[in-house]
């Protein structure tokens, strides 16, 4: 027997479908002939679409229909039905929806539109901004086109898959009022209750009849204000205040921070260095390294490399409390604090113990370039065992930085001063910079975290050592 269902599509507004019976006698069998119709024929394993005009045979002759349906599916010009992304019935019309965020993201917050309804946009190129608890996705126009309608509104929860926007590949139908429209379309309510106002009419005052005027007493004069205590405080009025939502990023921001407050017993040791040998260094061969490698030479290497090299001698640093256990993690991946618009993200320089300086100069400027537009995703946030925190970009003289969970420690760089300092016995000037260690007391004892600290001062003021291995 044949399997499938017939659907045909009627412009007018018949019924579905259009057969009359046919008997060609008493002991004939009944048939039904259907118009020219488009039919849907939905087989085991395809779908076809075919127009043609042909005979449906109820009865002895089924064996014909199953050959003459065989046959109309073989043709060349059957189509094959897919689920087409972003399509609609007509073809004109397509989607823009929530891209995939992440595994470990299931919403963001629609944060704004790039563009207004009537704009044209080109395939491929934003539309709108999500904003997640790490990063912020823009949704793209699946084609080019023109935006007929936004369905979401800002400030929206959505998940992936959630339609955003419509888009006309021709524009046809999409009218946008000007501006002079638009203003000359705000009036016309005015002028209606102005013509209202005039239907109405005015009631006329009674007339007043003439009264003999009467002598009042003087009135006493009115009481002086009550003097406010010195002790009553006098709030801001509300007009100067303005109440802003806090972004999915800042919340969860704060959420992380608080939440290392409270799990970690928090302890800052500081030291400070040095930084005459390190700045000449970069001095002598800042040129030829740019030349090389085509980066500039930074301090940021220079540290990098150091904690790597006292990660190494101090492993319990680099380690991670889990329940009842430790967990000693046999890789040391740097997360670098970078400051953003936004708020503060921290990508993460993979294996940086087998890096030289050029390779992670040139890995942290990728990754503040893209910390900086908002192009950073999410696995190359994730991760990282260690943290450096550099406020001395920002002009921070000493601070006690935070732990970033799930890690132990935090470096905390700051600005680099020059202050007066013994040398030799002579009083010279120096330029000094002043480094924190933040670390869980829990894991790491004092001992350990002072011993870290001395090995980064001895290796930043002499980087010899990193080649000595000393």
């Amino acid at each position: 027997m044949i399997w499938g269902t017939i659907r045909r599509k009627v412009a007018s507004s018949e019924v579905l479908g259009q057969a009359w019976k046919v008997r060609h006698g008493v002991s004939a069998p009944s048939c039904y002939r259907a118009v020219p119709k488009e039919a849907l024929f939905i087989g085991k394993g395809y779908e076809c679409v075919q127009r043609a005009s042909y005979h449906i045979v109820l009865g002895n002759h089924a064996p014909s229909l199953i050959r003459e349906a065989a046959s109309l599916c073989q043709t060349d010009s059957f189509i094959r039905l897919s689920n087409r992304s972003f399509s609609s019935d007509s073809g004109d019309v397509v989607e823009a929806v929530v891209p995939f965020m992440g595994e470990s993201i299931t919403d963001g917050t629609l944060a704004t539109f790039l563009k207004k309804p009537g704009d044209r946009v080109a395939v491929d190129e934003p539309i709108a901004q999500i904003e997640t608890d790490k990063v912020t996705i823009d949704v793209v126009s699946p084609e080019a086109g023109v935006i007929k309608e936004f369905v979401a509104k800002e400030g929206e929860t959505v998940e992936p898959g959630v339609k955003i926007a419509i888009i006309s590949k021709s524009g046809e139908g999409i009218e946008q009022l000007a501006p002079s429209e638009q203003a000359d379309a705000k009036p016309e309510p005015t002028k209606t209750k102005e013509s209202a106002e005039k239907q109405v009419p005015k009631a006329e005052p009674a007339p007043v009849k003439d009264a003999q005027p009467k002598t009042k007493a003087p009135s006493p004069p009115p009481p002086p204000p009550p003097k406010q205590a010195a002790s009553e405080l006098r709030l801001p009025p509300k007009d100067r205040e303005r109440r802003v939502p806090m972004t999915r990023l800042r919340k969860r921001v704060a959420i992380r921070l608080k939440d290392s407050q409270n799990t970690f017993a928090l302890l800052t040791t500081f030291n400070e260095i040095d930084m005459t040998n390190l700045m000449k260094l970069r001095s002598d061969y800042k040129d030829a390294f740019v030349e090389k490698h085509g980066v500039k030479l930074g301090f940021m290497s220079g540290f990098v490399k150091a904690a790597v090299s006292a990660l190494e001698q101090l492993p319990i640093v680099n380690a991670v409390i889990d329940g009842d256990d430790i967990i000693y993690r046999d890789y040391i991946d740097i997360s670098i604090a970078v400051g953003t618009p936004k708020g503060l993200v921290v990508p993460v320089v993979r294996n940086a113990g087998g890096m030289n300086f050029a390779q992670i100069e040139k890995e942290i400027n990728t990754l503040a370039k893209k910390a900086a537009d908002g192009s950073i995703s999410i696995d190359e946030m994730a991760g990282g065992t260690f943290t450096i925190s550099n406020g001395g970009v920002y002009g921070s003289l000493l601070s006690t930085p935070i732990i970033n969970p799930p890690q132990s420690a935090i470096l905390g760089m700051h600005s680099i001063v020059n202050r007066p300092m013994v040398v030799g016995g002579n009083v010279v000037p120096r330029p000094m910079m002043y480094i924190a260690l933040t670390y869980d007391h829990r894991l790491i004892d004092g001992r350990e975290a002072v011993f870290f600290l001395r090995r980064i001062k001895d290796v930043v003021e002499d980087p010899r050592r990193l080649l000595l291995d000393v």
